[in-house]
């Protein structure tokens, strides 16, 4: 008995204080949904929206059960980060962010909730943060429905068209514009997953989230590797790969000169590649599993 009370901290301690911020970290990563837009075909496009393309909308379709009273768009980051807001007009839409000021552990729940919000909200308001707690994602969108996304290069969409906005909108939406990245999503046919590019200045890049099961996808990748086939061709090379939301997304640095839609062939000649090493359950040789450690030592995570 004595032995607890000496080694138990005392409760102002630092070390009871450290103790105590380990055990909320460990406790707010178990409520932390591993993939949570799975089960929703847009789903990797979903994670994109939310992790790395800077302005994008896309009109959602609802599921079926849902009321929907107005039209509602998805959109990467509205005004202030918040959750969704109503724009008033003779018809009311609704907008919902992806990136956002305040989330919780389940950003798909928080998605789902202000969707919901946004068809009974007054014309005009806006929601800081979702209450999750609601109805899951899979039941507010149409999951089977893919995501028709326009691409934009400012945030200009902020406000409606024929509105002038007041001098302070005005310096945001300017501030926000000259931050701004040029981004465009891929046009690959029936290739699996999202391909964005964006083009950051000294180098391009492509970052293509994929959906399959993340150790697979990473012996597949391995595979190509060691065959020198881990690129998009000329002017292309492997960056590495970073994990988000239960996907893995590959990345490769790009010449900048070479426009977005030159990637095009080259990336659906890679993904054709890419799915028959899927495809394969031979163990991997051993130069196959040094490439494998090399590219897991070069995976990043981002929560």
């Amino acid at each position: 008995m004595g032995k607890s009370k000496r080694n138990s901290p005392k409760p102002d301690s630092n070390r009871a204080q450290k103790l105590a911020a380990r055990r909320a970290e460990q406790e707010a990563a178990a409520q932390t949904v591993t993939r949570p837009f799975e089960g929703v075909a847009a789903e990797c496009d979903l994670v994109a929206l939310r992790e790395f393309v800077p302005s994008a909308t896309a009109v959602l379709k609802l599921a079926p059960g849902v009321a929907a009273e107005r039209e509602v768009t998805l959109a990467t980051v509205l005004p202030g980060a918040v959750a969704a807001l109503v724009r008033a007009g003779d018809e009311p839409v609704g907008f919902v962010g992806t990136q956002v000021q305040f989330q919780s552990a389940d950003p798909a729940a928080d998605l789902a909730a202000a969707i919901l919000w946004t068809q009974s909200a007054t014309p005009g308001e806006s929601l800081a943060t979702a209450s999750v707690g609601g109805a899951p994602l899979t039941e507010v969108l149409d999951p089977s429905a893919s995501l028709d996304i326009t691409v934009h290069q400012d945030f200009n969409w902020w406000v409606p068209a024929g509105v002038t906005p007041d001098p302070q909108v005005a310096a945001t939406i300017e501030q926000a514009n000259q931050a701004i990245m040029p981004s465009a999503r891929l046009a690959l046919g029936d290739a699996i997953g999202a391909a964005w590019w964006v083009d950051a200045g000294e180098k391009a890049h492509i970052r293509w989230v994929r959906p399959e099961d993340e150790d697979q996808l990473m012996l597949a990748l391995a595979r190509l590797h060691a065959a020198g086939d881990l690129h998009l061709g000329e002017g292309s090379r492997f960056a590495g790969s970073f994990r988000t939301h239960g996907l893995l997304v590959p990345v490769f640095d790009l010449d900048p000169e070479r426009h977005a839609s030159e990637w095009e062939a080259p990336a659906r000649e890679f993904g054709a590649k890419l799915e028959a090493a899927l495809k394969s359950d031979a163990p991997l040789t051993s130069d196959e599993r040094r490439s494998r450690d090399g590219l897991r030592s070069r995976q990043v995570t981002l929560r």
